[in-house]
């Protein structure tokens, strides 16, 4: 299973090279499921493993100048402090059991897993569907919004690890006016940004296994590269569309086995 685990931290560098985000989304699964890594901490990797892998990506994303670094940094510095604030005192101030009845118990594991499974299924659809590339449909830039998206993308980042490329994406497209190549570099060093210093909250709290996580994110990287390749080989559509599937199967999987049906 560390083997399979192992080889599917370069697919995550691949995804994020290929489509600009959706790396968190098999990260944690590989995490949790392959690697045996408890949700919590493997949220905390992960933001380490696709923050890492998504600066590397965005350095030349920046060099073809398809990085708007005033809308990333205003778009990042709400979710900066909504993400430390929410890994280093929200997270380990959730109790283990979270909600319990005579027949009925939810635990910090199931919630988290669950919203994060939840979260795929939702993602799935708007990648799957055939549709064209979405325009930018607004060309004033709409600070108050960007803000607020920021800080609501911070707090689902903070608390199930997810970096959020699919959701940043769009947003910046449609409350700032960037087109998609620039939306989607900008939404790299937004997850760099984001992901990395929210790590900070982890490293506060937890015990890090750093030879371990230094050789996945290591993984990831490379494979960063091969997704940039991948890129220009095949039409985003299509990408977006097999990684749609895959993410819907991956989110009624979680869902499945922290309902319990599977054990």
């Amino acid at each position: 299973m560390e083997i399979l685990g192992y080889f599917a931290a370069i697919v995550v560098g691949m995804v994020l090279g290929a489509l600009g985000g959706g790396g968190s989304i098999l990260s944690i699964p590989i995490l949790v499921y392959l690697f045996g890594i408890e949700p919590v901490l493997a949220s905390a990797y992960s933001l380490f493993i696709v923050g890492t892998t998504s600066l590397v990506g965005a350095i030349p994303k920046y060099r073809e100048h398809l990085v708007n670094l005033r809308t990333g940094i205003l778009f990042g510095i709400p979710s900066i402090v909504v993400i430390f604030s929410t890994r280093k005192w929200v997270v380990p101030a959730l109790p283990e059991i979270i909600f319990q009845t005579e027949s009925f118990t939810l635990t910090k594991r199931a919630m988290l897993l669950g919203l994060f499974g939840i979260l795929m299924v939702l993602a799935s659809f708007s990648m799957i569907k055939n549709r064209k590339e979405p325009e930018a449909k607004h060309t004033r830039f709409r600070t108050f919004l960007v803000i607020v998206q920021g800080i609501l993308i911070g707090f689902l980042t903070g608390l199930v690890g997810a970096g959020g490329g699919f959701l940043i994406i769009p947003a910046l497209m449609f409350l700032t006016g960037l087109n998609f190549k620039i939306a989607v570099g900008t939404s790299l060093f937004i997850i760099a940004i984001n992901s990395l210093l929210g790590f900070l909250g982890d490293v506060l709290t937890h015990t890090i296994d750093w030879p371990f996580l230094l050789t996945i994110t290591a993984l990831a990287v490379g494979g960063i590269l091969a997704g940039h390749a991948i890129a220009r080989k095949r039409p985003a559509a299509y990408l977006r569309k097999v990684f749609g599937w895959l993410t819907l199967a991956m989110g009624l999987f979680i869902l499945i086995r922290e309902s319990g049906i599977l054990s």
